[in-house]
């Protein structure tokens, strides 16, 4: 399988595909995701799932660019479908987002049409400007400006509770994860959704999604640097193929049987 670029997003196809992953970022690492999460991505097109990883840069207006990533997804489905590149036949579609990524999907789930079989969510972040955007409070420009995102953190968590429509949702949360509410958003969606929300807290940080499988090699001697490096490439490794296991259990369990 081979990256390929169409009408603005990377896709990753696998022959026979099982079902069809809409993936979302983070906001500073989402204009180029087949690199930024390209292990994980690529695992996931090793499982069978055709990957459509749809790039954007953040703005103030996060209705826009769900609406965005929302048409230009709609755009690369069709062509794939068009073009024979997927078998016209049901492909469930699933979408997956991190940090801001997540909030694009509640957004997407929340405002517009969309067939979806289910939702992963990992590392929910969902803050005020002040917040998110560090040298914003450092130097006091929100009360002068007084920029907000659109729609806030508060209007977010309204339109979620009030017009959510995705049933089936996973909810990823690390353990090392400062900047994580999916604390906050579980309750909300369980209320909607009894029974069917699954929560998991899996070791890692903000980060791990982004984390790559390092190929380190030693040299004819075992040095204390490749000590520190084959640790630090086991830690990295370890919760990096805990959050490939979790979620392509919850996607397809016959995947790990």
């Amino acid at each position: 399988m081979i990256w390929q670029e169409i009408s603005g997003g990377w896709v990753l196809l696998p022959r026979n595909p099982i079902g069809i992953v809409h993936f979302l970022g983070g906001a500073f690492v989402a204009t180029a995701p087949q690199i930024t999460y390209r292990w994980l991505l690529e695992e996931l097109g090793k499982a069978g799932f055709a990957v459509v990883a749809t790039p954007f840069l953040n703005t103030l207006d996060h209705t826009a660019i769900a609406r965005d990533v929302l048409n230009r997804f709609e755009t690369i489905h069709h062509r794939l479908l068009v073009t024979n590149a997927l078998e016209k036949r049901y492909l469930p579609i699933y979408g997956i987002g991190h940090s801001m990524g997540c909030k694009l999907h509640l957004l997407i789930g929340s405002l517009f049409s969309v067939d979806r079989a289910g939702n992963i969510l990992i590392s929910y972040n969902n803050y005020p400007v002040r917040q998110a955007i560090p040298f914003a409070a450092q130097f006091n420009l929100t009360p002068v400006f007084n920029v907000e995102f659109t729609p806030s953190p508060e209007e977010t968590n309204e339109l979620i509770a009030e017009a959510y429509q995705i049933r089936r949702n996973l909810l990823i949360k690390f353990t090392n994860d400062t900047i994580d509410q999916t604390i906050i958003l579980n309750p909300v969606l369980e209320t909607k959704f009894p029974r069917m929300v699954a929560m998991q807290t899996l070791p890692g940080t903000h980060t791990t999604p982004l984390a790559q499988d390092v190929n380190w090699q030693a040299g004819n001697e075992f040095t204390p640097l490749d000590a520190i490096a084959q640790f630090v490439k086991q830690s990295f490794s370890r919760d990096l193929y805990r959050l490939k296991q979790e979620v392509l259990r919850w996607l397809n369990p016959v995947v790990l049987s």
